[in-house]
């Protein structure tokens, strides 16, 4: 194939990229995993049943990280590219659907599809790109990696229930600690990201689009269980108020905060590889915190007058905890400095760990929802408040990335924007 036909799957850099139709459509298939995955950890509130939950978590997020980098470089609108994302959406299909039985019966079609989604779309790109293609050499590290991942991941679907998680974390570690170093393999040399040409700006935005299927998530069981409660009175709204606003304190904390600020960061980076690395490092913490959340709210809504459990307890001061120590993360990247409303919540919620099981569910989750509501209302305050001072709403953070303020201004941004 000639290079100016292959130059067509690829996406052009002339301008901004934009967030096709046929990514959203996309979602969707995730939207379901992520429901898949909230489901079986309510149905399993043990410290087996979160170690389980959060190996699938990682093979979700995996199969959609890698998918979110190819339709970076390559055009989703081209026919072969549109075909190979579908093909996808139905191996992913057909994988959540595997999802709640995946150490039991299932395991072998579980790591079986994912293993197909993560080998075929790659050797996919490599034929896509061509041998001649500067992501060439990048694109076989990931296919080398891919490959050891799937060995165990389905030695794992083969293995006795027992063995299954263990092979199937270090399929994990396989694919997401190698790009740390480089994707660096035996005879393959190993990849710079500033050779990971990519859009900040698509990266940036394919990321907060997961953060509201996640969060989409959180408002959908929260409506479902309110929904399966046989009588409204007041303490089954009371729960359901404080379902919402935990998602709500969660969506602003992220959207109304430090959204903006990262696309700007990542797109006038020099080196958007590595900035767009830590982005998917961070947000996979961030929505497993959503996700957590989200059986959290269900517990709060279906036993709020329960005294609460370890095990709820567990995802109760567990989900929010989470949620703020990989957005403290995703701000550290953006901003340079991990915001004191964060380490402050984190420690509010360490502090409710010996009050927990004198408290009824629906208490502790009344607690975690204020210390998340506090956490966004101070950061959000503070950025307002730099706001008023530089005279107009975008300037402060906004208007450079921190790299490019002089160590004076980024004194004062911290100074006036604490949270």
């Amino acid at each position: 194939m000639s290079s100016k036909p292959r130059q067509a799957f690829l996406r052009s850099r002339d301008g901004a990229a934009q967030v096709s139709s046929e990514e959203l459509f996309f979602d969707l298939v995730y939207v379901f995993a992520v429901t898949q995955l909230s489901h079986y950890l309510l149905d399993h509130l043990s410290v087996l049943g979160a170690l389980q939950t959060l190996v699938m978590w990682f093979a979700v997020w995996l199969g959609w990280q890698y998918t979110a980098w190819t339709t970076n470089w390559f055009d989703p609108r081209a026919l072969a590219t549109r075909g190979v994302l579908f093909a996808i959406m139905l191996l992913a299909l057909v994988m959540a659907s595997a999802l709640p039985e995946a150490f039991e019966g299932r395991g072998l079609v579980f790591a079986g599809c994912f293993a197909a989604i993560q080998v075929g779309r790659t050797v996919c790109m490599l034929l896509a790109a061509g041998a001649d293609s500067p992501l060439a050499p990048n694109f076989r590290r990931i296919l080398a990696w891919n490959c050891v991942a799937a060995l165990f991941w389905v030695a794992g679907g083969l293995a006795a229930h027992e063995l299954r998680l263990s092979l199937w974390f270090v399929a994990v570690l396989a694919e997401y600690v190698s790009p740390m170093f480089g994707l660096a393999f035996p005879g393959l040399g190993r990849s710079s990201t500033a050779e990971w040409t990519i859009d900040g700006g698509h990266l940036a935005e394919r990321c907060q689009l997961f953060v509201i299927v996640a969060l989409g998530e959180s408002i959908l069981a929260s409506g479902v269980a309110f929904g399966h409660q046989h009588a409204w009175h007041l303490p089954e709204l009371a729960a359901f108020v404080v379902g919402f606003v935990g998602s709500l304190a969660m969506w602003w904390m992220y959207f109304d905060i430090s959204s903006k600020d990262a696309a700007h960061v990542i797109e006038h980076s020099d080196d958007p590889g590595r900035i767009g690395a830590r982005f998917h490092y961070t947000h996979v913490i961030l929505v497993a915190g959503i996700i957590v959340c989200a059986v959290a709210d269900e517990l709060v809504i279906g036993h709020g007058g329960h005294h609460a459990e370890w095990a709820q307890i567990g995802a109760l001061l567990g989900g929010p905890a989470i949620y703020l120590f990989g957005n403290a993360l995703f701000k550290r990247v953006v901003y340079g400095f991990t915001p004191q409303s964060h380490i402050g919540g984190l420690v509010l919620l360490a502090l409710l760990v010996p009050a927990a099981t004198h408290l009824t569910v629906f208490a502790l989750g009344a607690a975690t929802t204020a210390v998340l509501g506090g956490g966004a209302a101070f950061a959000g305050g503070g950025r307002r408040r730099f706001g008023r001072g530089a005279g107009a709403a975008e300037r402060g953070p906004r208007s450079l990335p921190p790299r490019l303020l002089s160590a004076s201004s980024w004194t004062a941004c911290r100074r006036a924007f604490p949270g």
